[in-house]
């Protein structure tokens, strides 16, 4: 009987781990496909030459954090903010709309960044905040939803653009992208981990049509 339990024991661990195997595979197939298909889908939109794209009304920069965990200065967030001023000065847009995360009165993206820009001489006038962009996606679907815009110029590194512009021409807004200067592969390597991942997550966003998670007012910019 103690014999007959063991090798069915076995027997299940073993199925067990071809099982897991292949769910490993499978997994590891879709990362790289979900991965390749937004890369393909959104670089024609994305150039650092400003001619390659037309002059819009607004200019869509992303939010993140103004320092790392270590207390050190956040390069994402240095570039991001030179890129925009860039963008701003060469009057490719005429308002930067800062989107990002202040779930937390401690943690307040768009308003580091909007302090940013207006220490880079970008006037207060021309700066609109979204302080419920938690995720790309809420970003891109509040242009439309909150501020009535359905064409905007985005503004973050190349790797986040890629799907950000898929996120935002897959909900019918005609997004173009800016690209901040990109991070070295030994600081960045986490956030590029991460977001092979992310790319799987908004490829399922789009197949299931999911939403923003805060609505509000509208406040069209005109």
């Amino acid at each position: 009987m103690i014999k007959r339990f063991l090798s069915f024991s076995l027997n299940l661990i073993k199925r067990f781990k071809y099982w897991l195997v292949f769910l490993c595979l499978i997994s590891v197939v879709l990362i790289y496909w979900c991965d390749v298909k937004i890369k393909d889908f959104s670089s024609p939109y994305i150039s650092n030459e400003f001619n390659r794209f037309p002059n819009k009304k607004v200019g869509l920069l992303l939010g993140t954090s103004r320092l790392l965990k270590s207390g050190n200065p956040n390069p994402y967030f240095e570039y991001r903010i030179e890129a925009a001023v860039r963008l701003f000065n060469s009057k490719k847009i005429k308002y930067i709309i800062v989107s990002g995360d202040n779930s937390l009165d401690s943690y307040n993206e768009p308003l580091d960044m909007k302090t940013a820009l207006c220490r880079n001489g970008i006037p207060d006038s021309c700066i609109i905040l979204d302080y419920a962009g938690l995720r790309t996606l809420d970003s891109v679907l509040r242009l439309e939803d909150i501020f009535c815009q359905t064409e905007c110029i985005i503004i973050s590194q190349t790797f986040h653009l890629e799907r950000a512009i898929y996120l935002a021409r897959k909900n019918k807004i005609t997004a173009y992208g800016y690209p901040a200067r990109d991070v070295s592969a030994t600081t960045g390597i986490k956030v590029q981990i991460r977001e092979k991942f992310a790319r799987l997550k908004a490829t399922l966003d789009v197949l299931l049509h999911k939403k923003a998670k805060f609505s509000g007012k509208k406040l069209c910019i005109d």
